[in-house]
């Protein structure tokens, strides 16, 4: 059976202090496309990317499968966000800075889906990748800003149906 839609989180990108939440619309045999919200909330446990700012995106992306099982298996995956940067003010209450910021990446991963229920018409969705991105987001470095080539990694956690 193929799946048509998956809901997933990405909790990796959580560590950087993003929260990703992805909607996958199998898009023929070969590709998918996904969008969903990009959230800068908080700072990372890592350290990366932390600074008093927040980002309010959206991020898109499209999978190729070149074995044809969209939207399971081996795939090459490009991806952006877009996202308003607000820095954080000194008035209690009142909105910072803001500008515009954006990443962008190109990953090869996989897919799995394993079907459960009576039916397996639902499934659990495991997903990651490695690969290469490009950063211009938030302040400058030395504010906590990521800005230039950074590798690239996405693990992915949901349901299919």
């Amino acid at each position: 059976m193929a799946f048509t839609w998956t809901l997933t989180v990405d909790p990796l990108t959580t560590l950087l202090g993003f929260v990703h939440v992805q909607v996958e619309h199998r898009a023929g045999q070969y590709a998918s496309i996904y969008v969903g919200p990009s959230l800068k909330l908080i700072n990372s446990p890592l350290g990366i990317a932390n600074g008093d700012y927040k980002g309010y995106g959206v991020e898109a992306g499209v999978r190729v499968f070149p074995w044809g099982k969209s939207p399971t298996g081996p795939w090459v995956m490009t991806r952006a966000v877009l996202a308003d940067i607000v820095e954080a003010s000194d008035v209690p209450g009142q909105r910072g800075g803001s500008e515009a910021g954006a990443y962008t990446s190109l990953l090869v991963g996989y897919t799995g889906i394993v079907p459960v229920g009576p039916a397996k018409k639902t499934g659990l969705v495991l997903s990651g990748g490695l690969g290469l991105s490009y950063f211009d987001y938030g302040p400058d470095p030395s504010a906590g800003g990521i800005h230039g080539f950074l590798p690239a990694a996405h693990t992915n956690i949901g349901w299919a149906f």
